[in-house]
């Protein structure tokens, strides 16, 4: 065997493992939910976002704090998403992991036209769920009209993101 077969046999075997890698990490309709449809947040205007009710939706599901400067570029981009697919049968919820005074006054401020839910520490946990397995954020999720994760990414999104998401869905 000379050493060209062995640099191609490496680099085939590098292409492969990167593409399990890859499959791994992009096949997000894997991910165990575990408890998310029996959990219960409330919402800065006091009342409740039950999950349950989320289940048979496609939507979007951001993790996001008001200490969080790419959390707080990326919201307006959600927030057009929201806008723009709400008639496609796409929502958008919210979850502060955060403390529930800061994200009201931050909403007073710059209001946004989807759910929010206050799911303070225990969000991070959420996220870690869902497949954010360093507890960063902002960490979003797009879970298909059965419970299931479809797409998931670590960082701040886009409008032109989700929106390639939701209609590749």
């Amino acid at each position: 065997m000379n050493r060209r077969h062995v640099l191609y046999g490496a680099v085939g075997a590098l292409g492969a493992a990167g593409g399990v890698g890859w499959k791994v990490w992009s096949d997000a309709a894997s991910v165990d939910v575990g408890d998310l449809w029996t959990r219960r947040f409330p919402s800065p205007d006091g009342s409740e976002i039950d999950m349950a009710q989320w289940r048979s939706q496609r939507f979007v599901l951001n993790f996001w704090a008001t200490w969080c400067p790419p959390c707080l570029r990326e919201m307006p981009e959600i927030d057009r998403f929201g806008r723009a697919y709400a008639g496609k049968g796409w929502r958008v919820l919210g979850l502060a992991v955060d403390r529930p005074e800061p994200v009201r006054s931050f909403l007073e401020r710059h209001p946004v036209g989807f759910a929010i839910g206050l799911a303070g520490l225990e969000g991070t946990d959420l996220s870690r769920q869902l497949g954010n397995e360093r507890g960063l954020l902002p960490f979003t999720a797009l879970f298909d009209g059965r419970g299931r994760v479809i797409h998931r990414k670590l960082g701040e999104t886009s409008l032109a993101e989700l929106s390639a998401w939701a209609d590749a869905a």
